[in-house]
C-alpha cells in the first residue's frame, strides 16, 4: 500500500476497462487522480482520491483543459496515464479517410498533445512518469486493423522518443502492451463464448487478461519500484505474443 502516496496522476480512458482500473488501484495506492473520459461516461469511481473530468481528448483545447484542471486540484503532476483509446475493424480498401483520422486522433493525436501540455509539470515532479496504452498489435496485426496497428505502433514510437528527451529531467516514459482483455472495448467480442476460448487459448496461461491484470503493470511503472524502466515496451498479454 501506499506505493503512489503523495503523488499527482491523470488517467485518460478512466470511466471503464483498464483505465478505471488504474485510476482506482493509483489512487488506493495513496495517489491524488484525475481521471477523464468522454462525456457522458460513468465517472463515478470506488473510494476516495479521484476526481472526475469529462473531456473529448481530441478537442482542440482538451490538453489546456486537462492540465488547468489538475493544476487547480492538485497543484502538479507526477504520472501522466495516456489510456483513452478507440478501435475499427476495416479492411485497409474499404476504409475512409474519416474512419481513420479518428483513430489516430484518438490513440496518438492525443497521447501527443496532451503529454506535451503535461511536460513542464512533469519535469518539474523531477520524477515524472509517463505511461502509454499501446497494443500487442503495435508489434503485429490483423484483418481490418489497418487504422489500429499503425496508431499503436506509433505511440510506441512516441514513447521511446520521449522517453530519450526526457530522461535527463529524470522523466521515464513507457508503453503498456496489452493482449486478448476484457474491457468495454472487447466486449461485443467476448461475450461469443468460441470467441473467447480462441483468445484465452492463445495466452499460454490460457485465459483472457482482465483490467486488472494491466493496472498492476501500471501501478510498478508509475512507483520508485519502476523508476529505473523507460523507453520500454512491457506486454501484459498472459505470454500471447510468444505465439505471435
Amino acid at each position: 500500500m501506499d506505493r503512489l502516496k503523495d503523488k499527482i496522476a491523470i488517467v485518460t480512458g478512466a470511466a471503464s476497462g483498464i483505465g478505471r482500473a488504474s485510476a482506482e488501484l493509483f489512487a488506493a495506492e495513496g495517489a491524488r487522480v484525475l481521471a477523464v473520459d468522454r462525456p457522458g461516461s460513468d465517472l463515478t469511481f470506488k473510494g476516495a482520491g479521484i476526481t472526475a473530468l469529462a473531456a473529448d481528448l481530441t478537442e482542440a483545447d482538451a490538453p489546456a483543459r486537462i492540465i488547468g484542471a489538475v493544476t487547480e486540484a492538485h497543484g502538479g503532476l507526477d504520472i501522466l496515464y495516456n489510456n483513452a483509446g478507440v478501435s475499427n475493424s476495416t479492411l485497409a480498401q474499404d476504409m475512409t479517410d474519416e474512419a481513420f483520422d479518428r483513430v489516430l486522433a484518438v490513440n496518438l493525436r492525443a497521447v501527443f498533445r496532451l503529454t506535451r501540455e503535461a511536460t513542464p509539470l512533469l519535469v518539474r515532479s523531477a520524477a515524472g512518469r509517463i505511461l502509454n496504452t499501446a497494443s500487442v498489435m503495435a508489434l503485429g496485426t490483423d484483418y481490418g486493423l489497418a487504422a489500429y496497428c499503425a496508431s499503436k505502433a506509433g505511440v510506441l514510437g512516441l514513447t521511446r522518443t520521449l522517453a530519450l528527451e526526457l530522461g535527463k529531467h529524470g522523466v521515464t516514459a513507457n508503453a503498456i502492451l496489452p493482449g486478448a482483455i476484457q474491457t468495454g472495448m472487447t466486449a461485443a467480442s467476448f461475450a461469443r463464448p468460441d470467441v473467447a476460448a480462441v483468445w484465452a487459448k492463445k495466452s499460454v496461461l490460457r485465459r483472457l487478461g482482465q483490467p486488472e491484470d494491466v493496472a498492476r503493470v501500471a501501478l510498478f511503472l508509475a512507483s520508485d519500484d519502476g523508476g529505473f524502466v523507460t523507453g520500454q515496451a512491457i506486454a501484459a498479454d498472459g505470454g500471447l505474443t510468444l505465439r505471435i
